[in-house]
């Protein structure tokens, strides 16, 4: 299995409810390594540059509003095939749906606030990456 790294971000929902601790809990017992982490108040510019590329579609507005409206913890993290690892232990976007044990199984509020974002790409993973790490930041 390949060696990769990926991004992620702990929301302001999760992180409003001190759950940061208990995902990177279950990212860590996934297999993955957090080589780079932060914790930021992300600024309204920040939030709808880093999601420009859904900037035509409805929920734009609302998702900035609600990813620089408290802090969130950005980070890096690596592992064997750590695309697929992170998204499967996150589960699906929408809780509901989302199989037992996951992330917003077991701490999202909702579609919206569903506590955690996750690179679905490695092409996007090294795009989310150096959008909020220095290269000397990542220090795994």
């Amino acid at each position: 299995m390949a060696q990769e790294r990926t991004f992620s971000i702990i929301k302001p929902d999760a992180t409003r409810r001190n759950l940061t601790g208990a995902i990177n809990a279950k990212l860590e017992a996934a297999g993955l390594r957090i080589v780079a982490q932060k914790r930021i108040h992300m600024s309204k510019a920040q939030a709808e540059g880093f999601y420009a590329v859904h900037k035509a579609r409805p929920f734009f507005g609302e998702l900035t509003e609600f990813m620089s409206s408290e802090p969130v913890v950005v980070q890096v993290l690596e592992g064997a095939n750590a695309v697929a690892k992170n998204r499967e232990v996150m589960g699906a976007t929408n809780p509901a749906e989302a199989a037992p044990g996951t992330i917003r199984k077991d701490f999202a509020l909702n579609i919206g606030e569903n506590s955690i974002h996750g690179s679905d790409s490695l092409e996007n993973a090294k795009t989310e990456i150096a959008y909020f790490f220095k290269s000397e930041e990542i220090v795994g």
